[in-house]
């Protein structure tokens, strides 16, 4: 038996085959995990073609996967939203199928990039500044505590209103739906920082800004970091919502058109290609944490068992 403790995942069992390939541990780890990950996404694709063989599933309603993804070029000429939306404009202007594909994930991870870097900036400067300063937790504390169980929906209209129509409110979105909770979790962080720590900081003649710059922020990091690959998942969800409303172009905007012109494949595309971002994205952001915690073994908090 097997248990994650703090939101570690615990690394695949060795295969045997993959041992006898002379491959080292590193690759042979990452084969099993892509062979798994494989396995995972067939099983389920399987479960739904099988499905739609036996008729449980409506083909006009629930295409099946080989429906959806099996003529690529003809969904992804939907992608050129912008010039399509354009008055006095031929739709079969502009960039080809496959450019305008690129164009729109580009946009959609851009804003989710940035949105992510401002949130994750914010939030934890605010969080550490919040119990630095006394003074600024009772000022601020309370304010980001009430609008914390805001829906990031709900702050849609106040983005129009602000920035208007363009990348600013999506972004916007992006940075409300990380921010308040990723400052709560900073300060929760913080007081979990084991006392021994600081008493032995403390002991070596280390100032509060110290403590702080080189025993707690270290500290909290790993945490930090995993509530953000969370949060990630989030962000791509409130970045569709934001670009529904007219950004030009974008995932939300295709998902949008899909849902008026009542195409089922385009929906299920557009939704396999926001799943492969978001487990790409996931992916790059366990790399680079890997890179910044390179103090934490990689098996950290994991309980091994029978």
């Amino acid at each position: 038996m097997r248990s994650d403790i703090a939101g570690v995942a615990a690394p695949p069992r060795p295969v045997p085959w993959l041992a006898s390939l002379g491959l080292s541990p590193g690759l042979r780890q990452s084969l099993a995990r892509c062979g798994w990950a494989v396995l995972s996404v067939g099983l389920f694709a399987g479960i739904w073609e099988l499905l739609w063989a036996i008729g449980w599933a409506d083909p006009k309603l629930l295409p099946p996967p080989h429906v959806f993804l099996g003529d690529i070029p003809d969904q992804a000429r939907y992608f050129n939203t912008a010039t399509r939306w354009q008055i006095g404009v031929n739709p079969a202007d502009g960039p080809s199928p496959y450019e305008a594909v690129a164009i729109t994930i580009g946009a959609t991870g851009m804003r989710v990039l940035v949105g992510l870097l401002i949130a994750a900036t914010l939030s934890i400067g605010i969080g550490v500044l919040i119990r630095y300063f006394g003074l600024l937790e009772k000022l601020v504390l309370p304010t980001i505590t009430l609008l914390s169980p805001v829906s990031p929906i709900a702050w849609l209209p106040v983005a129009i209103f602000i920035f208007g129509i363009g990348n600013a409110p999506a972004i916007f979105m992006v940075v409300v739906a990380l921010f308040f909770h990723m400052v709560l979790s900073t300060i929760s962080q913080i007081d979990n920082v084991s006392r021994a720590f600081i008493n032995v900081a403390r002991t070596m003649g280390a100032t509060k800004r110290q403590i702080y710059t080189r025993v707690i922020v270290p500290a909290i990091l790993p945490q930090l970091l995993i509530v953000l690959r969370l949060n990630l998942f989030g962000a791509w969800m409130v970045v569709l919502v934001a670009e529904s409303t007219g950004v030009g172009f974008g995932l939300g905007q295709v998902i949008m058109m899909a849902r008026n012109t009542f195409n089922p494949s385009l929906v299920f595309f557009t939704i396999a290609l926001i799943g492969l971002l978001g487990f790409l994205s996931d992916w790059l952001l366990r790399l680079v944490q890997k890179r910044v915690l390179y103090w934490v073994p990689e098996t950290a908090g994991v309980l091994r068992g029978l």
